[in-house]
């Protein structure tokens, strides 16, 4: 997958929107919000039946194990398969979800990735709570807790994020200077836009740094390391949910 993708639930959530919208035939949705997947099954499918039912928006949740807060209700079968794949896309109205199933294919040097989208019944959802968001609160305090957990890491001698930090940091002033933004639909709120901008990145590097080998360190330093890692990478998943359903919810009903 891309250096720097943003979870496969994020951009089917505000592409399937523009679908749903009629900005753009449903058939057009893999390769819009998934461009680096080579095989896509089940998701177009899905998309077509909440059409083709009045469906207006689709959301998104990134639940992590013990944490699956932004997930609408279902059976446990949803909420395992969402927990495993660390993401969903559901939709509040009709009620309904799909989990993605992301593998390699083919040899070693010649692979590719394929995403299988399984189905799964979830209740509707309220959209009240999205729609009180403030985003404005949610960005800054994504920023001050990158601040005090980087801060944190370096007070306790340990590498904060690891050798992906400069692509990561690269990316911030990217997006800083207006860059091109994760290849999204025209018409996000520029706030909304900002904060999934911000929450991608500072998620990608809680990521590498929990990904990062630490060997240097010693066991008690490695394992506060991890936990303020887990932290901050807490903040990000629910920071880009956030910002993901705020900007769906004003592609579906205000623009």
């Amino acid at each position: 997958m891309s250096e720097h993708e943003l979870p496969a639930g994020v951009r089917v959530a505000l592409w399937g929107t523009s679908a749903l919208q009629g900005r753009m035939p449903v058939d057009e949705l893999p390769r819009r919000a998934l461009p680096d997947v080579d095989e896509v099954s089940g998701l177009v499918e899905g998309m077509r039946l909440w059409a083709s039912l009045g469906e207006r928006a689709v959301l998104v949740a990134l639940p992590r194990p013990g944490d699956v807060a932004g997930m609408p209700r279902g059976p446990v079968e949803l909420v395992d398969a969402a927990t495993r794949a660390q993401e969903c896309v559901f939709v509040p109205q009709l009620g309904g979800a799909l989990v993605p199933t992301l593998e390699t294919f083919g040899p070693e040097g010649d692979q590719g990735w394929s995403a299988r989208w399984t189905a799964y019944p979830a209740e509707p959802v309220p959209t009240h709570r999205i729609e009180a968001l403030d985003l404005g609160q949610i960005e800054l305090g994504l920023r001050t807790a990158l601040a005090g957990s980087t801060e944190e890491l370096l007070r306790a001698g340990a590498p904060p994020f690891g050798p992906h930090a400069d692509r990561g940091a690269a990316r911030a002033r990217a997006v800083r200077d207006g860059a091109g933004s994760w290849g999204l639909p025209d018409g996000l709120p520029p706030r909304a836009l900002r904060v999934i901008d911000l929450a991608g990145t500072v998620l990608r590097l809680a990521d590498a740094g929990l990904d990062a080998v630490t060997g240097s360190l010693d066991a008690a330093t490695t394992a506060a390391r991890a936990e303020v890692l887990r932290r901050l990478q807490s903040r990000a998943t629910t920071a880009l949910a956030d910002a993901t359903n705020a900007a769906a919810l004003h592609l579906a009903y205000r623009s």
